[in-house]
């Protein structure tokens, strides 16, 4: 008998950056990065895993925003120039006489890892929700949805309809790319409040995953603790975020992804290099970025970065495969200490941020690979399952109400609302009452119902986690809040010409081709 499981899962997303061609948006690389370094060396390990025969499964929550983007056709011919340019560099790179052996060498690695991801992109002809869609349909992975634009929901919870507005728009557009209802929703940054769980359940979702002490200060207390999942009082499952799988792998400290053997993401040749060998890859306006080439390992904690010393895959690599044995050996662990509180099999629910794996921890897919891999071999230890089939096979918990929570600083709503960027949320609330008001009205003819749907889009861009993260992170705040503003002005702008009958048909237009995300909705949400 299987001592428990193990439930990995993983959430994808990007805010919705679509910027025209010329815009030079340093922004605009963060997809292009993702997918290289993180979507699709992903999706190599899953198919790899699949072809060897390994039984394995996992979660995969997919944002509406990273979806629309992938499948973006301008997107899309925009990361095949991205891909060439960043082969070309590295086999350059590779040749270049300047450069010492293991810089040659560490080119030439990246020069065929870049091919190696163009041709499984190609592959499936350049559609990667298809392919992890295919994925599914063989019951490797659940792919989950998130709220539209990633709104940060506790804290559009003074206006009801935003919140079931971003529920209602993701579970739509998840249909229209899966062909199905998602099982289950990521909230963003993890963020519940009590009454969430009615809108979830109204939406048809049967799960969804809070921070650890969400379960733990639940009333009554579950008897499991986080050891398996409670049915909240909307009948919707309630599933715990295991901070010590947590720690192992997010712990600046503790974590994995801190070990000296592996690459450092700080340390690029975009920021190094003499800017003549570079010149063609620099931005409009002549300012640098990430290349994606970089030659040094981390070294040590606190090393700064120029003492920094060579990297070497191979040796990062075995690192990797020492990491998740430990892994897997430590949740392996945890459920044996478990296995009394529960009338059902232990669960360590394991969530982390998909672009962890390969963006931020190069390492990072290797893991993956080596821990549903170690899984397999010791069957006996830990299975890995998604939520949904646990759900299927138990589906009886004890009912409990979550407390309010989230995966960030303190455990709650800080990062997202503070000095850095209040001022926001009271522009966001006036914009949420106006457009619940408008909602009530029915268009006079087709260009006015044309810009009902594109006020009510600019409103769910604005609502986007991301502007006040970023703001509070203190990186590109300039950005952020160009972006926030943008679409709130754009929204006002839009409500005025429908309350004075007078819509600008051509500004309109410009507006669709430029916020085209979610070309279905219906503003008649916001009722």
């Amino acid at each position: 008998m299987r001592q428990g499981y193990l439930a990995l899962v993983l959430h994808a997303h990007l805010p919705f950056i679509r910027h025209p061609p010329g815009d030079g948006a340093l922004e605009q690389q963060w997809l292009f990065q993702a997918m290289t370094e993180s979507y699709i060396p992903l999706l190599r390990v899953l198919e790899g895993l699949a072809q060897d025969g390994i039984d394995f499964q996992l979660t995969l929550g997919l944002s509406p925003t990273l979806v629309a983007m992938l499948r973006d056709p301008f997107l899309q011919q925009r990361y095949e120039a991205y891909l060439t340019r960043s082969i070309e560099l590295a086999a350059r790179e590779s040749r270049h006489g300047d450069r010492d052996a293991h810089r040659r060498s560490l080119a030439a690695h990246y020069a065929r890892e870049f091919r190696c991801i163009r041709a499984t992109w190609e592959s499936h002809n350049r559609d990667l929700v298809a392919a992890f869609r295919q994925l599914a349909a063989a019951d490797y992975l659940d792919i989950i949805t998130c709220a539209a634009t990633h709104g940060y929901l506790p804290l559009l919870r003074a206006h009801p309809e935003a919140v079931r507005a971003q529920i209602a728009v993701a579970c739509q557009h998840h249909w229209q790319h899966f062909g199905q209802r998602p099982s289950g929703i990521w909230l963003p940054e993890c963020g519940y409040y009590e009454g969430l769980e009615r809108v979830l359940a109204q939406a048809g979702l049967r799960y969804f995953i809070t921070e650890a002490h969400g379960l733990r200060h639940a009333r009554p207390q579950p008897p499991a603790g986080i050891a398996a999942p409670v049915l909240t009082p909307a009948g919707i499952a309630a599933f715990g975020r295991d901070p010590q799988a947590a720690a192992q792998v997010w712990s600046a400290q503790e974590g994995y992804p801190g070990d000296p053997a592996y690459r450092e993401f700080y340390k690029d040749w975009g920021w190094e290099a003499p800017e003549r060998d570079i010149a063609p890859y620099l931005l409009p306006d002549g300012s640098r970025q990430p290349l994606g080439l970089k030659y040094h390992r981390i070294t040590g904690r606190g090393v700064d970065l120029g003492a920094k010393a060579r990297y070497d895959p191979d040796r990062a690599q075995a690192r990797a495969a020492e990491h998740a044995r430990h892994f897997v050996g430590q949740r392996a662990r945890q459920l044996r200490q478990w296995h009394c509180s529960s009338p059902h099999p232990p669960l360590v629910v394991a969530p982390y941020d998909a672009e962890l794996f390969g963006h931020w921890w190069y390492e990072g897919p290797q893991f993956l690979d080596g821990v549903l891999r170690a899984c397999h071999r010791h069957a006996g230890g830990c299975r890995p399952i998604h939520l949904h089939d646990y759900l299927r096979a138990h589906p009886t918990h004890p009912v409990a109400q979550p407390a309010q929570s989230s995966w960030g600083e303190r455990g709650f709503h800080a990062r997202w609302l503070d000095g850095s960027n209040a001022w926001l949320h009271r522009h966001l609330h006036a914009a949420a009452e106006r457009a619940i008001t408008l909602a009530q009205h029915e268009p006079a003819d087709e260009l006015a119902q044309r810009a009902h749907n594109q006020a009510a889009r600019e409103l769910l861009l604005a609502q986007a986690s991301d502007w006040a993260f970023i703001l509070r992170a203190g990186t590109v705040t300039t950005y952020a809040e160009r972006r926030a503003r943008s679409h709130l002005q754009r929204f006002h702008k839009l409500a005025r010409d429908l309350q004075t009958e007078r819509v600008e048909k051509d500004w309109l237009a410009h507006l669709e081709a430029l916020d085209n995300l979610f070309p279905q909705l219906d503003y008649r949400i916001y009722r």
